[in-house]
């Protein structure tokens, strides 16, 4: 009797896997196959368009596109996969289904900001608003972009730090290295200097240093000049402009800051530093106030 059942179940089992383990095996290596072929194909299409994009700008779409439909399509392919050999292993999946609708639909009332993040990434990767390689400020956070997925942005700032941001906390998006950049310069300077000497300074400043081959072709339009900006307490403010290259708006001002300072110290412009003047008023009689004050006597005992 036991060797009979054991007969039975080596030729159930046999049976099995000449047909549905037989499928089994070629979905999963057909999955493998698919998860290959696609990481080949847009490695080939990405290498293919970067050879022929007219600007960084849209090499920079095209690496965060890359990353969402190599996602996006690994989920699927996975997926589908999946509940392919579930049906294969003799599960009805109908009931799974349903169960799977129901269960997404509570889910779905607790998961909330997981449904605002993925539409929210939708529509900032369709609208073209972030890429990879953008300088931005997110959500009180600011850096480079790393990875742009469905769910989350990933920013690592100066020092080095990463910061992973929802993207459904992205209220609102500060680009800095969207098309082109802009370096704004303000510059104080004493009351006594001439502020047109200083205007001119500054734009022979920007001259050189756009004539120069290390940053010259990182400037693309000469400095514009906006003028005398306010009066400060101690200071005449200036304030000027020089567009840049996208994400280079820092290399150039720090340049220029060094170049200005130099040229400000070799013509003795003065770059003040705050000041205070004491005034210790006047009685209503008009009278001017002392001269010069009067030390208060010593208390008696106390050392020299």
């Amino acid at each position: 009797m036991t060797g009979s059942y054991a007969a039975r179940f080596l030729d159930k089992s046999f049976e099995w896997l000449m047909t549905s383990g037989l499928r089994v095996l070629v979905i999963s290596v057909g999955i493998l196959l698919l998860l290959y072929f696609l990481q080949g194909a847009l490695k080939k299409l990405h290498d293919l368009l970067q050879g022929t994009l007219p600007n960084e700008a849209q090499s920079k779409r095209t690496d965060t596109l890359h990353h969402v439909i190599r996602d996006v399509s690994r989920t699927l392919i996975i997926a589908v996969g999946a509940l392919m050999i579930l049906s294969e292993i003799g599960m009805d999946l109908k009931p799974l289904l349903a169960a799977a609708g129901i269960s997404g639909l509570a889910i779905g009332f607790g998961a909330q900001s997981l449904v605002k993040d993925v539409l929210a990434g939708f529509f900032i990767l369709l609208e073209n608003q972030i890429r990879v390689g953008d300088v931005v400020e997110i959500a009180g956070v600011s850096g480079v972009v790393e990875e742009v997925r469905l769910r989350t942005i990933t920013l690592r700032d100066v020092s080095g730090s990463v910061y992973i941001v929802p993207n459904g906390a992205v209220d609102k998006v500060k680009n800095m290295t969207m098309s082109f950049s802009y370096y704004v310069f303000t510059i104080g300077v004493a009351y006594r200097e001439n502020v047109d000497d200083v205007m001119t300074t500054l734009t022979d400043i920007a001259k050189d240093t756009h004539a120069d081959p290390a940053f010259g072709p990182d400037i693309l339009d000469p400095l514009e000049m906006l003028g005398v900006d306010q009066f400060a307490d101690s200071a005449v403010i200036i304030k000027c402009r020089i567009k840049t290259a996208p994400g280079k708006q820092w290399r150039v001002g720090r340049e220029m800051n060094r170049r200005i300072k130099l040229t400000f110290d070799a013509r003795g412009i003065e770059l003040p530093f705050p000041h205070r003047t004491l005034y210790w008023g006047e009685p209503k009689t008009g009278t001017a106030p002392p001269r010069d004050l009067a030390r208060a006597p010593k208390p008696q005992g106390a050392a020299g």
